[in-house]
């Protein structure tokens, strides 16, 4: 066995977890308001065609993160006009933000299939300490998003639970209609978290693009990471600090197909590990689609229920 390729593999797991937690973060701050939003997929493609061309043009990876995280947010915008202004089905909004943002990237980066990357987000240098025997490559061998995508998910948790907007947060998606008792807007409250996540989203599919793709490739770039950080979000229970353990277990099962071929190990099928991810995805899909498996896992207690005033 051959500890370097396994050394390796945890370092990428890692690497992979950064936009798995962006994205999750996304949509967890978008679900908490009550608004159910599956389209993050088409977010998360739509990001990364507009990071990869933003980047391009302008040579550096700061123009590229901001413009994709900011094409996220207008992504989200549209789902939150249609979900909570004229209170549309979210899910079938949901899908059509995928079918959109996907038509969109393809359409938008069909001249730039298969240009490479001039411009790419590098690990940061921590000097010796990347030298440290097994821990070296894995701690200190990330780039600046990796490390504020981990430090955001601590910092996301503290707020929902230690602040008094995440309570107001947490309260429009559990109850929204006392929410409007206390004179707040529910409407404003969904629109800007939805938007907020989206952005966040954005900014997980610029950093895909920017750090992890070689070249722009519509078909390959996020590979359905964008099912997998929804399905993150109900494994973990609605809570921040959870993703990240989720996000490195997940980010692991994508990368040991390539491991196992790499080590010659045939025991356990490739197909069979690159299938589990997805498998884990389905069942967290169909879980939110039944209110009763909603309760169970913890979810907000109004997601994906449109609020209508006269109704209280």
């Amino acid at each position: 066995m051959n500890s370097n390729i396994w050394l390796l593999t945890f370092a990428d797991s890692i690497a992979i977890a950064t936009t798995l937690i962006l994205a999750a973060l996304g949509a967890l701050f978008t679900e908490r308001s009550g608004v159910l939003n599956l389209g993050i997929e088409g977010i998360l493609l739509t990001g990364a065609i507009s990071s990869f061309l933003a980047a391009d043009a302008s040579g550096s990876i700061w123009v590229g993160l901001i413009v994709g995280s900011l094409a996220g947010a207008i992504m989200a915008s549209i789902h939150a006009v249609l979900s909570v202004v004229f209170r549309a089905n979210q899910i079938v909004a949901g899908l059509a933000l995928v079918i959109f943002g996907t038509g969109l990237a393809n359409f938008l980066g069909k001249p730039a299939e298969g240009k490479p990357i001039v411009t790419v987000i590098k690990p940061l240098s921590f000097g010796p300490l990347s030298d440290i025997p097994l821990i070296g490559p894995v701690v200190f061998g990330q780039d600046i998003i990796t490390y504020g995508s981990l430090l955001l998910a601590v910092v996301a948790s503290l707020y929902l639970f230690r602040t008094r907007p995440g309570l107001e947060l947490r309260a429009t998606g559990d109850d929204p209609a006392t929410v409007d008792a206390q004179g707040l807007s529910v409407a404003a409250i969904r629109l800007r978290y939805t938007i907020f996540g989206g952005l966040l989203v954005g900014l997980g599919g610029s950093w895909l693009m920017l750090a992890q793709s070689a070249a722009w490739h519509q078909a390959a770039t996020t590979n359905g990471l964008g099912w997998i950080a929804l399905a993150l979000v109900v494994f973990a229970g609605w809570r921040p600090n959870r993703l990240i353990f989720g996000a490195v277990l997940f980010g692991f099962t994508l990368q040991l197909p390539f491991t196992l071929q790499a080590e010659q190990i045939t025991i356990i099928p490739s197909a069979f590990m690159q299938m589990l991810p997805y498998l884990a995805t389905l069942i967290a899909l169909i879980a939110l689609s039944r209110p009763g498996s909603r309760n169970l896992l913890g979810a907000p207690k109004a997601l994906g229920t449109p609020f209508v005033r006269d109704e209280r």
